[in-house]
């Protein structure tokens, strides 16, 4: 059992001046029990709470660290920029260097504007996809979460499941009327939608490979029926690649299917570890974004000099010889190692994998979309996560999120983790 008193009494202080003592819902460990852990440092692979714990951590800032923990590139990058200042509000060339790199990964884009985050991005899209289309209506898929954006809280996923609100107040129910919700992995529901709204579904969101309700993967050819569908409708498609995107392959989902979405939406690797977001596509898409169009967005800090350089400099090292084997590597070796220890318990699990993006579900039956993740055995959860946390491993305190691996993961890291993963399964067939 870890000690915790320090992180215990800063919750308590910052229940006094934070909402419910967290920046973002899922922190709080409502899902778990307990109180979160206050992170006070991390390097590699490695995170080190505010009582001196050290963990094995597998949320990497919940998705951006693909290099590790305060990589030295990154840091000496950001303390090159800093020299100059940390935000200008204006132009600067890093922003064409990145747009490049990005570019050079998603032959989808032609023009790309950077932004704050991934609900920003996600929402820009939309809002972009409405304007072209000059329609109002859009289809999104249950259980994917694309950001707090209101015509999107609507069977999210994420920190809106995990707390038992899939929809959430404060949403005029104006807005959720044009939300439309797919089934995800059945085209068919789709088409029904897309028959009994004809000519009025501007877009079609989806997490590519969804990472909100854990990690599920398309089925065979889905995402082109479903891109092939949209465009007989005349409506676009949106890829919201803001946890795929340089995690799954360099080109992020779509290059890993050989498929082109009508605008892609990214973000927290394009930072380096830093808030950035981004919304990218064809030309005659994206000129209708202000200056160029009709379309309104903006944002002060967006493009801003600190993110440019640290996710500059992280999309280089990502092109470096061998990378993305070497994440598949690390992730096939502890996927046979945590099935492996679930047949030695005898307990049936589903292990979703994509490279090294990962999450277990508690189900003897393949979980193929949202209703397969919720219909998993949950009620152990708590337990099965504080164990893991009891034995040095820091994963996301949600059965509904994944887990991410990175390249400062040695596979002393991953055999450790398996023992762990060994130890939490035990513990709940006890």
């Amino acid at each position: 059992m870890q000690k915790i008193q320090t992180s215990q009494k800063l919750f308590s202080q910052a229940q006094k001046h934070l909402v419910g003592g967290v920046n973002s819902p899922v922190r709080a460990f409502k899902a778990v029990g307990g109180n979160p852990l206050f992170i006070v440092r991390a390097k590699g692979s490695r995170v080190w709470d505010a009582d001196g714990n050290e963990y094995i951590d597998y949320v990497g800032s919940w998705g951006p660290a693909i290099l590790g923990h305060a990589d030295s590139f990154v840091l000496n990058a950001l303390n090159q920029v800093m020299k100059n200042g940390t935000s200008f509000g204006a132009p600067t060339t890093l922003e064409i260097e990145l747009a490049l790199e990005v570019k050079k990964a998603y032959p989808s884009i032609d023009l790309i504007r950077f932004v704050n985050s991934g609900t920003e991005s996600s929402m820009a899209a939309i809002r972009l996809a409405r304007g072209f289309t000059a329609k109002n209506k859009i289809i999104k898929f249950e259980g994917c979460y694309h950001g707090h954006g209101d015509s999107l809280l609507v069977k999210a996923g994420s920190g809106a499941q995990t707390l038992g609100i899939p929809d959430s107040a404060g949403v005029p129910s104006e807005f959720a009327a044009l939300t439309l919700v797919a089934n995800y992995n059945d085209i068919q529901s789709v088409k029904n939608i897309f028959q009994k709204n004809k000519n009025e579904v501007a877009c079609v969101i989806i997490e590519p490979i969804m990472g909100n309700m854990g990690c599920i993967l398309p089925q065979p050819h889905f995402l082109k029926e479903l891109i092939n569908v949209a465009h007989e409708n005349h409506s676009l498609v949106i890829f919201d690649e803001v946890m795929t995107g340089f995690r799954v392959a360099f080109g992020g989902a779509q290059e890993l299917f050989n498929l082109q979405a009508d605008i892609t939406c990214l973000g927290k690797i394009i930072g380096g570890g830093l808030p950035v977001g981004a919304y990218g596509g064809r030309r005659e898409i994206m000129e209708y974004v202000a200056p160029l169009g009709p379309v309104y967005q903006a944002g002060t800090l967006s493009g801003n000099p600190l993110a440019m350089a640290a996710g500059l400099v992280t999309l280089k090292k990502l092109q470096e010889k061998d990378v993305y084997k070497k994440l598949e590597e690390k992730g096939h070796f502890l996927e046979e190692g945590i099935k492996s220890a679930a047949r030695e318990v005898g307990i049936s699990l589903q292990l979703n994998r994509v490279g090294s993006m990962f999450s277990v579900f508690f189900s003897d039956k393949p979980v193929l979309d949202a209703a397969g993740a919720l219909c998993s055995n949950t009620k152990n959860f708590s337990t099965f996560f504080h164990t893991l946390l009891d034995n040095g491993i820091y994963t996301a305190p949600s059965a509904f999120e994944a887990g991410f691996i990175s390249l400062a993961h040695t596979v002393e890291d991953l055999e450790k983790t398996i023992q762990a993963y060994k130890q939490a399964i035990l513990k709940i067939h006890e």
